[in-house]
């Protein structure tokens, strides 16, 4: 699965994107960063506020309860703002 970072979480962590393969127990977007965070404290310190963190799976925008599934790419942003 890859991970992609955008914005602020992007320089935070220094790096635009992760490959990695969760262990079955690792069901949805919030398990998904608990587990990213246990392996990795600077994660750790940037998703700190989980409500500031938001994600899509394959190009679509989902809640941190949402199931991964079989998905390929997760994004992993802070929220957006229109202008």
């Amino acid at each position: 699965m890859k991970i992609l970072y955008f914005a602020w979480l992007r320089e935070r962590l220094g790096r635009d994107s992760d490959e990695v393969v969760p262990p079955n127990s690792v069901a949805t977007i919030a398990d998904l960063i608990e587990w990213l965070a246990s392996r990795d404290e600077g994660f750790a310190l940037a998703t700190a506020n989980r409500k500031l963190i938001r994600a899509a799976i394959d190009d679509e925008l989902v809640e941190h309860e949402t199931p991964l599934q079989d998905a390929k790419t997760v994004a992993l942003f802070p929220p957006m703002t229109g202008g």
